[in-house]
């Protein structure tokens, strides 16, 4: 399951030396690498946007329509979908990590699975199994609220992967020398000592 914004709204915070349309070609891009990542899996797009339902038709993704439900409530309407479905195991990945790797290997049969950003504040990944589903409950603080919530319904591991950890949301996460090998050529270079921190 991966919940994916309107390409036009994304990444906001890299504003200050992306415009518009390079924001929108690199949401987009790393969200194909994120769906990539998902290989061998049905994949799950939860998402409110014309753009980005039929983005994800044409990767031949399942759309889950959430309008109106915000981030949390479309995570969970999309999952309680695919669990009613036969779902045994359920993956929500965050749309933003252009360094994902086999989504299907963060499962662990009877145990739920939070990889944590580099910061350990956000959940860019949870796994867990479909009979004991955490409700989500993503913005600042999510890691430490996803991890109670699922530590009290049954087994849960944090798992620490530096790949998965990297999420972009500010200009100094496009910096990193693992991602500048991956990064496509029409990304405009962005300066060593970016306005935004990490």
């Amino acid at each position: 399951m991966v919940p994916v914004k309107a390409f036009s709204r994304a990444k906001q915070r890299l504003s200050a030396t992306l415009d518009p349309p390079t924001r929108a070609r690199l949401a987009r891009w790393m969200a194909e690498r994120v769906v990539a990542a998902a290989s061998g899996t049905l994949v799950h797009i939860a998402c409110d946007d014309d753009e980005v339902r039929d983005w994800a038709l044409g990767l031949g993704a399942a759309v889950r329509w959430g309008p109106g439900l915000g981030l949390d409530g479309a995570v969970d309407d999309a999952v309680a979908f695919v669990v009613r479905e036969g779902a045994a195991h359920v993956v929500v990945s965050h749309a933003d990590l252009p360094l994902a790797t086999p989504l299907i290997d963060v499962t662990r049969p009877g145990w739920a699975t939070l990889v944590p950003d580099r910061r350990r504040d956000g959940t860019n990944v949870i796994a867990y199994p479909a009979d004991a589903v955490v409700a989500a409950g993503y913005g600042p603080g999510s890691f430490r609220r996803h991890l109670a919530r699922s530590t009290a319904i049954g087994p849960t591991e944090v798992r620490a992967d530096p790949l998965l950890a990297h999420d972009v949301d500010e200009p100094a996460h496009l910096l990193d020398p693992r991602l500048r090998e991956v990064l496509p050529p029409w990304l405009p270079t962005i300066p060593d000592n970016p306005t935004n921190p990490a």
